[in-house]
């Protein structure tokens, strides 16, 4: 069978991706991945044909909150990660790093990867700076390695993420619903299509970034309304000035991903 790391194993789209991921032999980092001795360890005893880099900590509000810790390990864990293969040249086939929307900064167009990296978060931050290290390191040593920029994944259950603190609020006991700041546009996508994806690029031993999403634009007031609508509630909404954050997606549309329309109902019941 394929010899597959994976740090991140434990969260969401580790789960999904292992459940998925049928043709693997799954080898799985269980140590901190901020603390150099326990990823050197991992990668010198253990042989893989490829490595997914998923270990991270991802909501903007805790990486605000705690953004050191969240350096430390989006940040020097994927540097830990990275010196340790190449120091025990490891013949890797591949290398996958889950990076985010968040390095592009706020534009009317769609994104490609070739657009200015202007992170809008201090999440963004922390992926951006671990991105330069992998393309600076790997491309040295003549690794293969992919970097996926993952747009909204609409099926995040922490109430941290956006979906999930929206059925909060709209599952309150009040009847009138009142929201700030919705009139938004973002890109979304679901675990299973992101792993899908990530699998027709381990199959393409795709060696460059690119744009994980579905490229459709979704207002989420327009979600907001569809969640109300199903939950029988009045909601209503403060004007505030629109953003766009959606990708181009023709190079996994290239490489053999077909999108498909999302049902953001279905995602909580």
């Amino acid at each position: 069978m394929i010899k597959c790391g994976i740090t991140g194993h434990n969260g969401n789209l580790g789960k999904k991706f292992q459940k998925i991921s049928k043709k693997f032999k799954f080898i799985k980092f269980n140590g901190d991945i901020s603390k150099k001795r326990y990823v050197e360890n991992w990668i010198k005893y253990n042989d893989f044909d490829l490595i997914i880099h998923l270990a991270s900590i991802v909501p903007t509000s805790i990486v605000n909150k705690k953004f050191k810790r969240a350096l430390n390990v989006n940040y020097y864990g994927t540097k830990f990660l990275v010196d340790s293969i190449v120091k025990n040249n490891k013949r890797l086939k591949w290398f996958f790093f889950s990076s985010t929307s968040h390095v592009y900064s706020l534009t009317t167009k769609k994104i490609k990867e070739n657009y200015s990296t202007q992170p809008s978060t201090k999440y963004g931050k922390t992926k951006l700076i671990a991105e330069k290290y992998i393309v600076k390191k790997l491309k040295k040593a003549n690794i293969k390695f992919c970097i996926g920029r993952i747009f909204s994944i609409i099926d995040n259950k922490k109430k941290e993420f956006f979906l999930p603190g929206l059925l909060k609020k709209i599952k309150s006991k009040k009847k009138l619903i009142y929201l700030k700041n919705f009139n938004h546009y973002r890109d979304f996508i679901s675990t299973e299509q992101i792993c899908k994806i990530m699998i027709i690029l381990w199959n393409k031993k795709c060696n460059q970034v690119v744009n994980i999403a579905n490229g459709r634009k979704i207002n989420l007031k327009y979600v907001a309304k569809l969640l109300s609508k199903e939950l029988n509630k009045k909601i209503f909404f403060e004007n505030n000035k629109p953003t766009t954050l959606v990708a181009d997606i023709k190079k996994i549309k290239k490489l053999g991903y077909e999108p498909k329309k999302l049902n953001f109902v279905k995602y909580f019941y």
